[in-house]
């Protein structure tokens, strides 16, 4: 039956076990099964244990099989933060900063976002659809089941709608699944400059209303950053499409200390983004309010930043998730090695905590621990199985896609070595 699977002999069942957010400590609990199984049945995962165990209670005549033998398998991984529906592309704005031009000098001349949103608010559905399609299967190559896609790449009401119908479309029609969150306020447009109250006020009587009542958005986001919102528009927005059923979450402290963490702690925000400014006591509030770190190195990466406290935020007991934060200008990639490259590398997280960050705490960070990111009976059986034998490997074959195999409710969904098989006749 279709969706009814059992994978068998996995070297490493990498289960990431549990149903919230990790935070601390618990996000080196990797929970291992040693030759392990997991039985899938009508997409949902119905039982995780030992090889031996599992064949001998199930027929597996009655399932497809996927044997795993000196392969890793772990969750299917969760892209938390993402801008993966824009039109155009911004290569220039690479190479002035490569020559030393900051991000924001890039935004004062009308580069950066607003730049996106000219190419986005001309591009077509269709043109938005068949490059979003291109970036998911990406995604799908590299383990991602799940990602969260944002708007904001129209700041007006008819492209800040299209981004996210576009979404809404690609979600029912590709194996990757869209949590969709709405940013209309991403960054100020031109015509709104020295009026931003006045774009607020635009974007909550106007847009969020409709999105709200056309269930377009789970989430409702706002780039709280000087020189683009401040503390009290941030919370002004984001109080109103709490009120509208909309969770909120917040770009918060990536160039300037501006309190975005806190913030975000003290509207119980799902996650709070970027986080490279962010204060101890910024810090501090979120680990008490359960709030998910997600921190983006790609970006800093890309920006040539320091990059955010992530060892400093899971000592302190943060959930932190890891995301690529893939955007047409300060981050143009959805490499999920390179994340987890950079995480181990350079911001002195663990190999065990950069899986958890990208599993079980992503669920969290998009508000789907209860039924993905990690492999536990009653949840979605999204899996990816790794060419080697441990998860080890990601980080070490570093930067290179060790993805061998994923399935998505119970479905293979990619498989390399068919695809090279199907290239080179082999």
């Amino acid at each position: 039956m279709e969706g009814n699977l059992i994978i068998k002999n996995a070297n490493e069942l990498v289960t990431c076990s549990g149903f919230k957010a990790k935070q601390g400590k618990e996000m080196s609990d990797l929970k291992i099964i040693y030759d392990g199984a997991v039985v899938i049945e009508d997409g949902i995962i119905k039982e995780v244990g030992k090889t031996e165990e599992i064949l001998d209670k199930y027929n597996e005549n009655d399932y497809e099989v996927i044997d795993a033998k000196d392969k890793a398998v772990l969750p299917g991984f969760v892209d938390s933060h993402t801008h993966f529906v824009f039109g155009g592309y911004r290569p220039e704005e690479f190479s002035w900063r490569l020559r030393g031009d900051s991000y924001m000098e890039i935004m004062e001349r009308g580069g950066g976002i607003v730049n996106s949103v000219e190419a986005t608010r001309k591009a077509s559905k269709e043109e938005l659809l068949e490059t979003g399609r291109k970036r998911l299967n990406s995604m799908l190559a590299f383990g991602v089941t799940t990602v969260e896609g944002k708007s904001g790449y129209g700041l007006d009401y008819d492209t800040e709608i299209k981004q996210l119908e576009v979404m809404e479309e690609l979600d029912k029609n590709h194996p990757v699944d869209i949590v969709k969150t709405f940013l209309g306020a991403h960054a100020i447009p031109k015509d709104y400059k020295g009026k931003e109250d006045e774009f607020i006020d635009f974007i909550i009587d106007k847009v969020l209303p409709d999105v709200a009542e056309r269930k377009l958005a789970e989430f409702c986001d706002i780039f709280c950053e000087k020189g683009v919102f401040s503390v009290e528009q941030s919370r002004k927005l984001l109080n109103k499409a709490k009120e509208y059923g909309l969770k909120p979450k917040l770009h918060a402290d990536e160039i300037v200390q501006l309190g975005g963490a806190e913030l975000a702690a003290e509207l119980g925000a799902v996650s709070a983004d970027h986080l490279l400014q962010a204060s101890d006591k910024g810090v501090k509030d979120m680990a008490e309010a359960g709030v998910v770190a997600t921190i983006l190195p790609g970006t800093a990466f890309s920006l040539k930043e320091p990059y955010a406290r992530a060892r400093y935020m899971i000592d302190q007991n943060c959930a932190v998730a890891l995301a690529t934060d893939l955007n047409p200008g300060s981050c143009f990639t959805e490499s999920i090695p390179l994340i987890f490259s950079l995480a181990t590398l350079y911001m002195d997280v663990t190999t065990e905590e950069a899986i958890t960050a990208l599993t079980i705490n992503g669920a969290a960070a998009v508000g789907r621990a209860d039924t993905i990111g990690s492999i536990d009976v009653g949840k979605k059986g999204d899996i990816v199985i790794l060419e080697f034998p441990s998860y080890k490997y990601i980080p070490y074959h570093i930067g290179v896609n060790t993805v061998e195999k994923v399935v998505k409710n119970g479905k293979l969904v990619y498989d390399k070595e068919e695809i090279y098989s199907k290239m080179f006749k082999i």
